[in-house]
Order: structure tokens, then C-alpha cells, then sequence
């Protein structure tokens, strides 16, 4: 074989050897197969999870990437499945977050996740009837309260509500529910109050004010100066007057934990970064799929909910100049 003839040879191996290390997803801009986990339908978790995968697989083709979204029961089997490397990115509550990477709570050990981007508000509040008697948190002791769907992990920022107020899980009878089941046990007084809570406007808490006469338990402002002190996944939300049939002042609520996407610790650098660059630059098409996506700014991308940026992030966040001075 001549000399032309080897170098030919060689250069035809070399384009093999790199068709094939792209196709596997072992190149350097990341796995092929990309995963977002989200959260059971019938929630903003399902929606956004699942906008956020479709834009980021429109718009990383030429990378070889292919990415989707699975739904699961949410926060906390996200979490469990990223250390498992089962999935790559997930969405999260930023207060379920904030207990999971410290190990603290139900939490066996501390979860290496890291945050990318910090998301819409979760705004919640206790909803009852205007006739129950229950007119500030400590009138919920002795009454039937539903705190949330069974396994969610509601309890990593209620319980540090209701002790703010004084109160305890030992002070009532909890009760489990999804939010349209909670809707309905409020209607027919199986339950006296209800923690809802979302996106604004929330659904069940529309649907609540439609059917009956709601009223909103109001958060003591002193616990919650404590609370937005103490835990940097709270702070202050309102609820403009109106929202809601029957809501005729502004109603002083609180976040009580970001929807936020996470990805595990150990994700290379490299796949962070891109993901983070296409879901910015086309933060546009996610707010086509739904309104929390305008939650996808400068100012609120990269705000601290208490657990850790990924390095890939921080990369694109310096890069593009939105990232917080120390």
C-alpha cells in the first residue's frame, strides 16, 4: 500500500471512529439521550417539565441531542433518581431541595444535586370556609386540615410554617389529598382548612372560590419576617385583589419554594452549560407553552433558593454577565 493510499485509509477510520463515538453519546458535548423528570399530569410541574425538554431538544439537533420528559411522582423520586443517574435534569420544589442536600428531614444523607435554574413561584396558603371559624393559624389546633397529597413532601415547608405560628402537626388531624380532592372535602365540610397552592392564578383555589365562600387564613407578619430569615427558599408573594371570586383586597402571601430545575452533581460541565445556553435563549417558546415560563428572566434564573448552582450554569451566567457578585 502506497503512502497516499494509508493516509487515506487512516482518514476514513478516523471519520468512522468519530460517526460512531457521536452516536453513542460519548462525545464532547454530552450524552445523546438527554432526560427530564417532572411530576404526575395535571400539574405545572408535568407542563413546564415537559416545555422546557421540547425546546432544548428543538434546539440542540445539531449537537446529536435527544431530549424528553418523564413523569413522575415529583419532587422527591426526582431527586432519588438523579443520584441514581437515572435521570439528567428534573424539576423541583426548591424547599424539598433545600432539605435534600443538607440530609436533613426524611433524607438519608446529603443528595448531590445542584440547581441550573431557579423557576415560577410556588405561592400557597390555607383556604376555608368563611363560616368554619378557622380565621388565623392557631384556629386550625383541633380542626381537620388537609395538608397536601400523601408522599409530595408538603411537610419540608408547612412544618416550618405552622411552627412559626406556634403550631404542629400534633395540634390537628392531618389529612392527605390532591388539590381538586381537597376542593371538595372543603365543599361537603369533611375538612375545615386546606393548604392550595401553585402557580397564580391556582386552579383548585379558582375552583374553591367558584362554589363557595373562601376565605384566606393570613400569615402572621412577624412569623414570616422569621421565616424569609431563617430559609432562602421563602419570600414574600401578594395575590392582587380580584384574582380570585369573592378576593376583594390584596392578599400578603408567601413563596414557599420555587419550582426549580436541578440536575445531579456529577453531569459534566460541558452538557450543563449547553442545556442552560438553548433553554435561555429560547425562553421565549416555553412561555408559548405555558406562563410560568416568564419566570425564565435574568433577575430570577439565578436567584438563591439554598442549594448549590452547577458549575455549567454559573459558566453561562458569567458568560452571558447575570450572575450575582459574591
Amino acid at each position: 500500500m502506497n503512502f497516499t493510499a494509508l493516509n487515506m485509509r487512516k482518514a476514513i477510520i478516523g471519520i468512522a471512529a468519530a460517526t460512531m463515538l457521536g452516536c453513542s453519546g460519548g462525545s464532547d458535548s454530552g450524552p445523546r439521550f438527554l432526560s427530564v423528570g417532572t411530576a404526575p399530569p395535571g400539574g405545572a410541574f408535568f407542563v413546564v417539565g415537559g416545555a422546557i425538554a421540547q425546546v432544548v431538544d428543538e434546539n440542540t439537533k445539531t449537537a446529536g441531542w435527544q431530549v424528553s420528559s418523564e413523569a413522575t411522582k415529583g419532587t422527591q423520586e426526582n431527586i432519588h433518581r438523579l443520584a441514581k443517574d437515572e435521570l439528567d435534569f428534573a424539576l423541583a420544589n426548591a424547599a424539598i431541595s433545600y432539605f435534600a442536600v443538607r440530609g436533613e428531614g426524611k433524607w438519608e444523607g446529603k443528595q448531590e444535586i445542584r440547581a441550573v435554574m431557579t423557576l415560577a413561584p410556588n405561592v400557597a396558603l390555607f383556604i376555608t370556609p368563611r363560616n368554619s371559624g378557622v380565621n388565623t393559624l392557631a384556629d386550625l389546633k383541633g380542626k381537620r386540615v388537609i395538608v397536601g397529597p400523601a408522599g409530595a413532601g408538603f411537610d419540608y415547608f408547612l412544618r416550618p410554617i405552622l411552627q412559626a405560628h406556634g403550631v404542629t402537626y400534633d395540634d390537628f388531624t392531618p389529612l392527605h389529598n390532591t388539590q381538586a380532592g381537597s376542593v371538595d372535602m372543603l365543599s361537603d365540610r369533611s375538612a375545615a382548612a386546606a393548604f392550595l397552592g401553585g402557580a397564580v392564578p391556582t386552579a383548585s383555589i379558582m375552583q374553591a372560590s367558584a362554589s363557595q365562600d373562601i376565605y384566606f387564613v393570613p400569615f402572621d407578619a412577624t412569623a414570616k419576617a422569621s421565616l424569609f430569615e431563617q430559609y432562602p427558599f421563602f419570600s414574600p408573594a401578594k395575590i392582587p385583589a380580584g384574582t380570585y371570586r369573592g378576593q376583594t383586597e390584596e392578599f400578603a402571601g408567601m413563596n414557599v419554594g420555587n419550582m426549580h430545575l436541578i440536575t445531579r452533581a456529577s453531569l459534566d460541565e460541558e452538557t450543563v452549560y449547553a442545556f442552560t445556553k438553548a433553554l435561555y435563549e429560547h425562553r421565549a417558546e416555553v412561555v408559548k407553552k405555558h406562563p410560568a415560563g416568564r419566570a425564565i428572566n435574568p433577575k430570577n434564573i439565578v436567584r438563591d433558593t439554598g442549594t448549590s448552582f452547577h458549575p455549567g450554569a454559573i459558566r453561562y451566567y458569567k458568560e452571558i454577565g447575570i450572575w450575582p457578585d459574591a
